[in-house]
């Protein structure tokens, strides 16, 4: 028998559908909401519903925006010949921290990974293809995670652009194998950044 009223069940139920969030974490997460003042909560509603209204994708690198383009693809003094792919958007927060990277970015939206369902053709792998022919990329930056389904969608990724005119790179080994790019300390992603591998040229 439960313990909690069913509205406040629902609630730890509906947190455990966030990542890495378990019944205990969402557990404690709910309590807490509870015991903040009415406005609090009124105000964290107010934030996620807004944002739900204004934020939508990128038309260009799928990351989160306000606007048809975001920040980085319309910003005139980023280099936009090079492309640098990763899954998600945190992972363009971690190497964004760096410093070093001057670039754009294209989101995949995941990797593939069959045990989930998600397959090549549910990544933007498509718009990747047609973003090097369409707005002159010379190199692509291969970003992902160095875990199994990182390195399928690597390999998908430069059989997908064995044709294209760019030169490949993926992210050097500074990064543990199994690790996520959005953990690892900035030393280790700068020297992953300066010291990636050519794969095509």
């Amino acid at each position: 028998m439960s313990k909690y009223p069913a509205t406040i069940e629902q609630l730890i139920t509906a947190f455990t559908t966030l990542p890495g969030v378990g019944r205990k974490t969402a557990e404690r997460y709910v309590v807490y909401l509870l015991k903040q003042p009415p406005a609090v909560i009124g105000q964290l509603l107010a934030n996620l519903q807004a944002a739900s209204r204004s934020i939508r994708l990128c038309e260009r690198c799928f990351n989160f925006s306000n606007l048809a383009l975001c920040d980085i693809c319309k910003n005139p003094q980023r280099n936009q010949t090079v492309v640098c792919v990763v899954s998600d958007g945190t992972s363009i927060q971690a190497l964004e921290q760096t410093g070093v990277y001057h670039g754009t970015y294209h989101i995949l939206g995941g990797t593939v990974n069959q045990l989930e369902g998600i397959g090549p053709d549910q990544l933007h792998v498509a718009e990747l293809v047609a973003r090097i022919h369409t707005h002159g990329i010379t190199e692509v930056i291969i970003a992902l995670n160095p875990d199994m389904t990182g390195e399928a969608t690597t390999l998908y990724i430069i059989d997908a652009l064995k044709d294209s005119p760019v030169s490949i790179s993926r992210l050097a080994r500074g990064l543990a194998t199994g690790s996520d790019i959005e953990y690892a300390d900035d030393v280790t992603l700068t020297a992953a950044l300066v010291d990636r591998k050519m794969i095509q040229q």
